[in-house]
C-alpha cells in the first residue's frame, strides 16, 4: 500500500516522505528494529538528504522511530502506544462533543451528514481510500468547529499516525471484514444524532462504543503484522 497521492497536496518533498515511511512503519511493511539509513532514504525518493532528515525529524517526534548514529531504528506501534492514542482521541471528542452541545450547529449536522453519505458512496464503490478520508474529515470538522486552539494542537499532534492507522484498518474491513462497514457507518449517524440529542451522557456513551470498535480494529490489524514475525 502506498500513501495516495491525493492526500499529499501542498505538502512538502519532508512532509511527503514522512507520510509514506510512517504508513510502510505502521502497515509493517517496515518491521520493528529496522534500521532507516538517510542515504538509502534519498535514493529511494530521488532527493537530497534534507528532505529526508526533516521527514525523520517528524517521525521521532511521533515516536515511531529512535535517532541514533548509525541511523533511525523503528519502533513502531505498541499496544500501548495504540491504546494512548485512542485515550486522546476520546479525551478529545467527548470534549468537543459536549462543547458543541452547547451552540447552534445546524450547519455542522448538515456536514457530518454529507460526510456519511460520502462514506456510504465509497463502501459502495469499494474505495477504502475514500472511505477512510471522509471518515477522519467526519471526526475533524467536529473538532475545528470546536474551535478550542490548545485542543486542536494535540489533535495535530496525533493526527497523522491516526489517520495511517485507519487506512491501513479500513483496507482490512473493506478486503476481509466487509460485514462490518454498515455497521461504522451507523455509528457514525449515532454520534450526530448525539450532538443533535445535546445529552451528554449520551454523547460520552456513542463516542466510548464507537472508539472501542476502532481502537479493537486498529489493534487487530496494526498488530496482527507482529504476530506473525514471532
Amino acid at each position: 500500500m502506498q500513501y495516495p497521492a491525493s492526500w499529499l497536496q501542498g505538502a512538502s518533498l519532508g512532509e511527503k516522505i514522512a507520510c509514506e515511511l510512517r504508513l510502510q512503519i505502521v502497515s509493517g511493511t517496515i518491521k520493528p528494529n529496522t534500521i532507516l539509513s538517510e542515504n538509502q532514504i534519498a535514493d529511494e525518493f530521488g532527493t537530497s538528504r534534507s528532505p529526508v532528515r526533516e521527514a525523520l525529524k517528524t517521525l521521532f517526534t511521533e515516536g515511531l522511530i529512535r535517532l541514533e548514529r548509525m541511523g533511525a531504528v523503528v519502533l513502531g506501534l505498541t499496544p500501548k502506544d495504540i491504546e494512548e492514542i485512542y485515550d486522546v482521541r476520546f479525551f478529545i471528542e467527548t470534549f468537543i462533543l459536549e462543547r458543541l452541545s452547547k451552540i447552534q450547529h445546524e450547519n455542522l449536522v448538515t456536514a457530518l451528514n454529507q460526510i456519511i453519505d460520502k462514506m456510504e458512496m465509497a463502501a459502495k464503490h469499494h474505495d477504502f481510500i475514500e472511505f477512510a478520508y471522509q471518515d477522519l474529515h467526519f471526526h475533524e470538522i467536529m473538532i475545528l468547529e470546536g474551535d478550542h486552539t490548545r485542543i486542536l494542537h494535540l489533535w495535530n499532534n496525533i493526527r497523522h499516525i491516526v489517520l495511517a492507522a485507519l487506512l491501513v484498518a479500513t483496507e482490512k474491513r473493506f478486503t476481509a471484514e466487509t460485514h462490518e462497514i454498515k455497521p461504522l457507518i451507523d455509528k457514525h449517524r449515532l454520534i450526530v444524532n448525539a450532538l443533535i440529542s445535546k445529552d451528554s451522557s449520551n454523547m460520552k456513551q456513542v463516542i466510548q462504543e464507537h472508539f472501542e470498535d476502532t481502537r479493537h480494529t486498529v489493534n487487530n490489524t496494526v498488530l496482527n503484522h507482529k504476530i506473525h514475525e514471532r
